[in-house]
């Protein structure tokens, strides 16, 4: 059961990853985090920045220990991590790590009402995202075989699981793809006959959810 945080933005986690090597101010955390991609593998939001740096004070997890001036820039605090702050990233990264939990996904979204859909656009859709896929797989790659050559593995093992995602995601899309286009996924054939009848959306998921649609 995932712990219940005094300040659970993912993003609080990324700033005590990179706070941990020395003291910082908020604008060298946010160019620190974008330069280690922290961005992509954590769906950081930079609005909140400024807050979850307060908050994870506010907790103890950082403390300030002086500021700086630059020319005329406003004056920058800057904050280093507590030792509590080393033991919350390490629990929490411990978490992370051994406990699955329930992500949402774009894709998950639109599969759950694709019955909106006739399969042959459906199909049609599929097409582009495999395609899509492949491209995005592509420059993964390729950025991956570049970074390996300048980083140890154990700091890209993050994007060689988004690339297996990816690619997981598109050989599961394609096999669903040819199920339908051939006529072998279970119910096809009624599902296209409702949407030939011009049967409603709303008709069509009281159909499902009333269990009489072929299995």
């Amino acid at each position: 059961m995932a712990t219940k945080r005094k300040v659970n933005n993912l993003l609080a986690l990324a700033v005590l990853s990179v706070i941990v090597g020395r003291p910082m101010h908020r604008y060298e955390i946010a160019s620190t985090l974008r330069d280690r991609g922290k961005d992509r593998d954590m769906d950081i939001k930079w609005g909140s920045l400024y807050t979850v740096v307060q908050n994870l004070e506010k907790a103890g997890f950082l403390e300030i220990v002086g500021s700086e001036r630059d020319g005329a820039r406003p004056e920058r605090t800057i904050y280093r991590i507590t030792d509590a702050g080393r033991a919350e990233m390490a629990d929490w990264t411990r978490e992370l790590i051994a406990e699955p939990a329930p992500e949402h996904h774009r894709f998950t979204a639109g599969l759950s009402i694709a019955s909106a859909l006739p399969p042959e656009e459906v199909i049609e859709l599929l097409g582009q995202r495999i395609v899509a896929l492949g491209h995005i797989i592509d420059a993964v790659r390729a950025e991956l075989e570049a970074i390996a050559t300048t980083l140890p593995r154990l700091f890209i093992i993050e994007s060689e699981f988004g690339l297996a995602m990816l690619e997981a995601e598109q050989a599961w899309a394609r096999s669903f793809r040819e199920e339908l286009a051939a006529g072998t996924f279970p119910g096809v054939d009624w599902w296209r006959q409702l949407h030939a009848d011009g049967v409603e959306v709303a008709e069509i998921v009281k159909i499902v959810e009333g269990g009489n649609a072929p299995l």
